[in-house]
């Protein structure tokens, strides 16, 4: 081949390819394995594993296709795209194994803070213990004692918290939706992701459609609440079809500290149009108390629970009239007084028209922890729902009365001129023409 001469590609392509096999191969030739501390050494094991079909398993998945067809099956995909990406093109070794001795050496550090924390805790236990031991004398000093046993035990759980908050064990099962909800670490870290954005959005939909305060006054919600209808999931504020919303709906009621307690549910729709007044009145569409519900009893359907003991008013389907707005459905989650139960006999008649909830919760001494929301309207099944349920009206439109436009007074011309002059415009325009025809003349 002669200087200077421009190589063709043939030649070309040949050297490209010998340069690429010499260099993957001086790769494989320098690689070595990343050394781990002694205590900390894994046993190399050679292994043949099966390839797994990553488009059949949750863990696994990239695709949207793919996820929708596990989501049409009834199951979640775990963790976010990017893992499961990362998961698919990597080697099959324990997180706690991995082969990186800044790795292994920065979970050593976390371990020993892990132990100084466990030791806290223990002091803090027995802190309590001879605190609950002490015996007092008067009520004032009974009343102090529970106070500081109260705020005792939350700096406990705080410490139980400070003490999983760095292990990324902790938090590889929380993203993968296996994390037990008994234990506190669990329960902060589901609350601090439901409260950055969930909870936003649904204290958004309830001041911008005037739930708040239309019904109650002020709300704070401290539970997680998501309603669904069979497999439909409803988002907060969505138009639900009336044929969809006749069946009773199930809620998810997610609570974060520990305990059981007792709730009562409300679902109540404050768009009723009165037309002898001209306005609106509110009519309960269900209600049930005395429901026990716990971290991890979250289910509260409400087609299942006990028609006698629990369930005041049944489910009656959510519809709205022809010609009339939207109707908001709002559903209230209402706690109970601890180690207290509504006796369902001893109340006075409720009546699904007119339905106050104010005067609801005054009475029975409620404290609303969750709320959520959604739409109805008139739709091509409406009708044939509220036959169903036994509901008249079906056959009714409302129109809007039309608001006839006032009529203009029409004022002499002696007072216009006054008015004019009044609004400091001239009022002796007409001499002044005469003055110019005059001069013209």
């Amino acid at each position: 081949m002669q200087p200077g001469r421009p190589l063709n590609r043939p030649s070309w392509r040949c050297l490209r390819t010998a340069f690429t096999c010499n260099a993957q191969s001086a790769q494989h030739v320098s690689r070595r394995p990343f050394h781990v501390s002694s205590s900390l050494a894994v046993e190399e094991t050679t292994t043949t594993t099966t390839p797994v079909k990553w488009h059949l398993d949750p863990a696994l998945v990239s695709t949207r296709s793919g996820e929708k067809k596990f989501l049409r099956q009834g199951i979640l995909p775990i963790g976010s795209r990017r893992r499961r990406v990362a998961l698919r093109n990597s080697p099959n070794i324990p997180f706690e194994h991995m082969p990186y001795q800044c790795f292994q050496e920065a979970l050593e550090i976390l371990r020993q803070d892990r132990q100084e924390k466990l030791k806290l805790i223990e002091v803090e236990r027995g802190r309590i213990a001879r605190l609950r031991a002490k015996e007092t004398s008067s009520v004032e000093e009974e009343r102090r004692k529970l106070n500081r046993v109260t705020s005792m035990k939350n700096q406990l759980e705080k410490l139980k918290i400070l003490a999983d908050i760095n292990d990324p064990m902790i938090k590889k099962r929380f993203e993968d939706g296996q994390g037990d909800m008994n234990r506190p670490i669990y329960r902060y870290l589901a609350d601090k992701k439901w409260r950055s954005y969930r909870r936003k959005v649904l204290i958004q939909r309830l001041t911008q459609m005037s739930v708040v305060p239309d019904l109650v006054s002020h709300l704070d919600p401290t539970a997680e609440v998501q309603l669904a209808f069979k497999r439909r999931n409803v988002q907060a504020g969505d138009i639900v079809e009336s044929r969809v919303s006749e069946v009773p709906a199930r809620l998810h009621v997610q609570v974060f500290d520990q305990g059981e307690r007792r709730v009562s549910v409300v679902v109540i729709d404050p768009d009723v149009p009165d037309l002898e007044t001209d306005g609106f009145r509110s009519r309960c569409h269900y209600l049930a108390v005395n429901i026990p519900i716990s971290p991890t009893q979250t289910s509260v359907p409400l087609s299942r629970l006990p028609a006698e003991a629990q369930q005041l008013l049944s489910w009656l389907p959510p519809h709205a009239q022809k010609g009339s707005p939207y109707h908001r459905l709002a559903v209230f989650v209402l706690q109970q007084p601890d180690g207290q139960t509504i006796d369902a006999s001893s109340m006075d008649a409720l009546y699904r028209d007119d339905f106050n909830i104010r005067s609801f919760i005054a009475r029975q001494k409620l404290n609303p922890i969750g709320a959520y929301l959604f739409r109805t309207q008139w739709d091509e099944g409406t009708a044939g729902v509220m036959a169903r349920a036994g509901i008249a009206g079906a056959e009714v439109e409302l129109k809007r009365r039309r608001v006839e436009p006032l009529v203009k007074k029409q004022l002499p011309l002696k007072k216009k001129r006054n008015l004019r002059g009044l609004a400091g415009l001239p009022t002796k325009r007409l001499s002044f023409s005469h003055k110019k025809m005059r001069l013209s003349d």
